[in-house]
């Protein structure tokens, strides 16, 4: 060691700031399990003194009660874990197809607030300020009476070609499942690899040459042109299950229930509310400059939104975005008041026939903790690809 070489210091002396962090955690993570292994421990002790039966080994037993909605067929002899998956597939049905409307309407809302046209932004702001004030709760029941007593009845449904609305839902026409779907569906594949090509070759050359392409029409064309070549290389089947009239219902083809609706409706139009302000505010976030250097370069309000402002914005819209689409997962919970059957609905069932309280709300938890995280992690690594690299 040379003179002017400093001591080395001692990390596992209590000195250290670090070893005490160190030691802090390790005493926090302890007592947190042993509270957990407490609480747990009390709990079963309790069950086993007033004789009520726990563990996950209902799960194999026959449910013994009928789903009205689901994806793939359902009967009352199977058992619970299939009920339950039933009713995670419903929830993540919901989830999914509301956080994609939610994006696009929210987005639209929140660039409508910057129109040049005086009506449009009242609109925006009309529709934002009466969705986020009334409770989701609200909203979801206002929808299911309109669906189920402003509707007209089922043999009396409004009828627009092949499609019918009624207090029984939506039905529409449903392709029959032939070679050429599937070969449509393995044509889904390259068309996106194609497009997304396409796409990233456009914004290079609009980076180097300032030449705005299509971006988002050219793509999608490309992906149903190769999903069109699928299926007419799977022979061009044009069978379709139609719905008809029925004495009692609409028979045939495919539905969505007033419950999904509803469900649907209300989370959708209510986080909408929110991803427009947290677009509006992202696109206020960026310098009123940007702008104007959009204007010098000759860039029309369309391109100047869609290629100079949406993406410096996005570094501040995507991490609130994130807490919306996770508001949203988490209020499909409350379907069970409408009666969709979602897993919530599934597991109050369950309790009722169980027993199981503590094991059928544990589920519940496992599933909600894991779509969160799972929607936090993809969002985090897209926020983490949106954002400015720092030199």
């Amino acid at each position: 060691m040379t003179p002017n070489t400093p001591p080395k210091k001692n990390n596992w002396s209590w000195r250290s700031q670090a070893f005490r962090g160190l030691i802090y955690q390790v005493m926090a993570i302890a007592a947190i399990v042993g509270m957990v292994w407490f609480l747990a421990h009390n709990t079963l002790i309790n069950m086993q003194v007033r004789g009520i039966q726990s563990g996950f080994d209902f799960l194999s037993q026959a449910a013994g009660f009928d789903i009205g909605e689901s994806l793939f067929p359902f009967d009352s002899g199977e058992s619970y874990w299939r009920a339950f998956f039933v009713g995670l597939t419903n929830t993540l049905r919901v989830a999914v197809v509301g956080i994609i409307l939610a994006t696009l309407l929210g987005t639209l809302l929140g660039v409508g607030r910057f129109s040049r046209n005086a009506l449009v932004r009242g609109l925006c702001l009309c529709y934002v300020e009466f969705f986020r004030n009334i409770p989701v709760l609200l909203q979801l029941l206002m929808w299911y009476v309109v669906m189920t007593e402003v509707l007209p009845a089922t043999n009396n449904a409004w009828q627009v070609g092949h499609f019918f609305l009624s207090k029984g839902g939506f039905n529409y026409p449903i392709p029959i499942w032939q070679t050429g779907q599937l070969w449509a569906a393995y044509g889904l594949l390259p068309g996106l690899l194609a497009g997304w090509a396409y796409r990233r070759w456009a914004v290079k050359q609009f980076e180097a040459t300032g030449q705005v392409r299509s971006m988002v029409i050219i793509p999608l064309v490309i992906v149903v042109l190769a999903s069109l070549a699928g299926w007419a290389l799977g022979g061009a089947p044009t069978d379709f299950n139609f719905p008809i009239r029925g004495e009692f219902a609409i028979e045939n083809g495919g539905a969505l229930t007033p419950e999904f609706m509803s469900v649907l409706l209300g989370l959708t139009l209510y986080t909408a509310s929110f991803i427009a302000e947290v677009v509006r505010g992202g696109i206020s976030s960026v310098a009123r400059g940007q702008s104007e250097a959009a204007s010098a370069l000759g860039l029309s309000k369309t391109h100047e939104m869609r290629l100079v402002m949406l993406p410096q914005a996005l570094r501040v819209i995507i991490p609130p975005l994130t807490n919306q689409y996770l508001n949203l997962t988490k209020n499909s919970s409350l379907a069970v008041a409408i009666g969709y059957p979602d897993v919530v609905s599934i597991a109050n069932t369950a309790i009722n026939q169980t027993g199981r309280a503590v094991e059928c709300i544990a589920i519940v938890m496992l599933v909600y903790l894991t779509t969160s995280l799972g929607t936090a992690l993809l969002m985090n690594w897209y926020n983490s690809r949106s954002a400015i690299q720092e030199r």
